[in-house]
């Protein structure tokens, strides 16, 4: 698997909502391909901001961000499946898994028409990947969090992405859950090569878990091994909050 450019490269960044204090400055940062990151940090840190810079859903101030060698956003690229902090409120209407999981082909296939026999087969594989075989039938809104939530990972796997990123996806979760997810993601990196990026307010999500981690505190704090974190962020030198 070639690291070879990275699968994201951020230099110099800086960022701030209109009226806003600056949220991020001077960020810069390479992931390599085939990295588990987690992005961590306290509410207000700018660690969804970062992620939302990376995917191209808000423009930096100053500096260059580029996912795969291009711009965020840009077509024709390696793929990226997002799933968005507030994903799991969104289950009002009364679809099933399978159909909910059909959605992320349209970033392969497009709008028209319908499945193909090998976007069936993709969005079966992506169901059972998750553990979601025996569900696939079920009401989105009948299911737990936990099994809401790898509907809604089964949706990104859909479009084939070289790269996940999931912003508090455990957020409303119970902790078995939440273990259970964490371990469904290192096999998708371990067994796919998927680049993650997983968003969370809180260490303890992501640590036993993440190859890497950082915390983000308008810039980039801490980045290096969970194991690493405590003597570092211990230091007295760091300006460090509860989370």
């Amino acid at each position: 698997m070639s690291v070879s450019p990275s699968a994201v490269s951020v230099r110099d960044l800086s960022f701030a909502y209109p009226g806003s204090p600056s949220v991020l400055s001077d960020v810069s940062l390479e992931i390599g391909a085939g990295e588990f990151v987690g992005i961590a940090g306290p509410n207000g840190g700018g660690k969804t901001t970062l992620l939302r810079l990376i995917l191209g859903l808000e423009r930096p101030e100053s500096g260059s961000v580029s996912v795969f060698g291009r711009p965020p956003g840009s077509r024709g690229g390696p793929r990226i499946g997002y799933l968005a902090q507030r994903a799991h409120a969104a289950t009002g209407s009364p679809v099933t898994v399978r159909e909910i999981v059909s959605v992320g082909r349209l970033a392969v296939r497009g709008a028209l028409g319908p499945l193909r026999e090998l976007d069936r087969v993709v969005v079966d594989a992506a169901i059972e990947r998750v553990g979601l075989a025996a569900r696939a039938d079920a009401r989105l809104q009948t299911l737990s969090g936990g099994l809401r939530q790898r509907a809604f990972i089964a949706k990104a796997l859909a479009s084939e992405p070289a790269l996940l990123a999931l912003d508090e996806p455990t957020t409303g979760v119970d902790a078995a859950s939440q273990d259970s997810l964490a371990e469904l993601l290192r096999e998708l990196r371990d067994e796919l090569g998927v680049t993650i990026l997983y968003v969370s307010h809180e260490f303890g999500a992501v640590e036993h878990v993440v190859s890497r981690l950082l915390l983000v505190r308008g810039g980039i704090a801490f980045d290096g091994r969970p194991d690493e974190l405590p003597a570092a962020w211990h230091d007295p030198s760091h300006d460090h909050h509860t989370h």
